[in-house]
């Protein structure tokens, strides 16, 4: 963040100073809400969690350097106090364990801070890019933070860091030297990313598609729509819009901005577009891009179909920030997720592949993991499996979501189905597989994730690939694991 010092912090958030000997001392740091990764300099944010509160951990970051804590009371060391406010709104599924207010306090003045930084910021140069979509935020992220990196530094958040708490924690990581800011932006209603945008409002806003995550808080696709097309509703007149053409939701939202509209996809129409799209043994893709009147090969490193169109809006803001094509094909060539658990694909040494992609599920994104899984086994006739998980916040479509999903995996010709957990989503997925094909014992389902190694360890064989999937809480993420760590017990064995 910008350097700013205690007096000038309580200021901007309303706050008052406890036990501060010298209210000049400046953060020169960052902003962080976990003691255990406090450096010299940093200021600690108090928030209540699941299992303890940052209240009772303010001595500690103190004395592993903090200069002081942001806290809704006084906890014995350099503290600035802010006042207890209500949970309301999309910060009660952020602070679901805030009992008093606290945390609430505590991340109203957080947002306070990051618009003062942002505002400070935009004025030296800093451009800001908000990515919203159902699916492939972070995916894109990812890709972006790399494509914009050769044009100078870039600050983005690792992992999911995107409601109002890791929105504006992302926001205050940058300082006088950045010159891209890239933020992920979720929302679980309306109203959600109008707000994020009012902390930081980006310049650059990119809407990747409208699907169905989260369904069972929208209550519908429309909704879902509204709320993302919040992000291009934010911009500026002077910003960009990048829209996703092949998405008919998202191209509408050309209407609901006043900036200037960049489309991007396959579609003959977009502005910057793919053509010939092939994928290659490891379900890369290659394809010729078109922008600007001209084309440029591209070859890509992550995995999945899905990731051209990722791509495409990387490359849209990319040109937009002052890349020009070789740049942005070297950089795409180069790119790799960094993010956990996201269509992370390893090969052991007895050629099992592992596509660990657990850490979140959706309709869209199953689908698009399905496809990679096939597409990866097709040419090699390597037998596939796929361990799915349930997909949640899907609300009343939930049995026909899953149901549908069993059903795609017959449709592809996938060899083996695992389907781990005991609630009805759970068996409508398989039974959607078995109702669909004649696949018998084929389709497994199994009540928990011991059971699903178990069956993986006593079938797998030389060359298979598995596809591991679900939402986060799940937890299918071990399953992966397992299937690694298992290859390396192995050979260490072996060795």
């Amino acid at each position: 963040m910008i350097e700013m010092t205690l007096r000038e912090i309580a200021d901007v958030v309303g706050g008052t100073l406890h036990d501060v000997p010298d209210p000049a001392v400046t953060v020169t740091g960052a902003v962080e809400f976990d003691s255990r990764r406090i450096n010299s300099g940093d200021l600690f944010l108090a928030m209540p969690g699941e299992h303890a509160d940052g209240h009772d951990f303010a001595a500690r970051a103190v004395a592993a350097g903090a200069v002081a804590v942001l806290a809704a009371r006084p906890v014995g060391v350099p503290a600035i106090v802010v006042d207890p406010l209500p949970v309301t709104g999309s910060r009660a599924l952020v602070l679901a364990h805030d009992h008093d207010g606290s945390g609430a306090a505590v991340l109203a003045a957080l947002a306070k801070l990051a618009r003062v930084s942002i505002d400070r910021l935009a004025s030296g140069g800093l451009t800001v890019i908000g990515v919203t979509g159902s699916s492939g935020k972070t995916s894109t992220k990812d890709l972006l933070a790399t494509v914009l990196a050769p044009l100078g530094p870039v600050v983005a958040p690792p992992g999911s860091l995107n409601n109002e708490l890791g929105y504006p924690w992302t926001v205050l990581r940058a300082n006088a030297e950045t010159r891209f800011l890239v933020l992920e932006m979720s929302a679980r209603g309306v109203g959600h990313i109008k707000a994020l945008a009012e902390t930081a409002p980006p310049s650059i806003g990119v809407v990747l598609n409208v699907g169905t995550a989260h369904l069972g808080e929208f209550g519908s696709r429309e909704a879902i729509a509204q709320a993302k097309g919040e992000l291009v509703e934010a911009l500026p007149p002077s910003g960009v819009a990048v829209l996703n053409a092949d998405d008919p939701n998202v191209a509408a939202m050309a209407n609901r901005t006043g900036a200037r509209v960049v489309t991007v996809g396959q579609s003959s129409e977009a502005d910057v577009r793919a053509t010939d799209v092939v994928l290659d043994d490891d379900a890369r893709a290659r394809f010729t891009l078109h922008a600007k009147g001209s084309r440029i090969d591209i070859r890509l490193a992550v995995h999945g179909e899905h990731q051209v169109g990722n791509a495409l809006s990387a490359a849209a803001v990319a040109l937009e920030c002052g890349a020009d094509l070789e740049t942005v094909a070297r950089a795409l060539s180069d790119a790799r997720i960094v993010s956990a658990h996201r269509m992370d694909v390893r090969t052991r040494a007895d050629g099992v592949t592992v596509v660990n992609d657990s850490y979140n599920a959706n309709p869209d994104s199953v689908r698009a993991a399905l496809k990679a899984l096939v597409s990866m086994a097709k040419t090699a006739d390597r037998r596939t499996w796929a361990v799915l998980g349930e997909m949640a916040e899907l609300g009343e479509d939930s049995i026909i979501e899953h149901d549908r999903i069993g059903r795609l995996a017959v449709r592809l010709d996938v060899d083996r189905l695992i389907v781990v957990g005991d609630g009805r989503p759970a068996h409508a997925l398989h039974q959607g597989a078995v109702m669909e094909g004649s696949w018998g014992e084929e389709s497994i389902l199994v009540p928990d994730i011991d059971a699903a190694i178990a069956v993986l360890d006593n079938e797998i064989t030389a060359g298979d690939v598995v596809l591991v999937k679900a939402s986060n809480s799940a937890g299918l993420w071990a399953v992966a694991q397992h299937l690694t760590a298992a290859a390396r017990e192995t050979t260490e064995a072996a060795g």
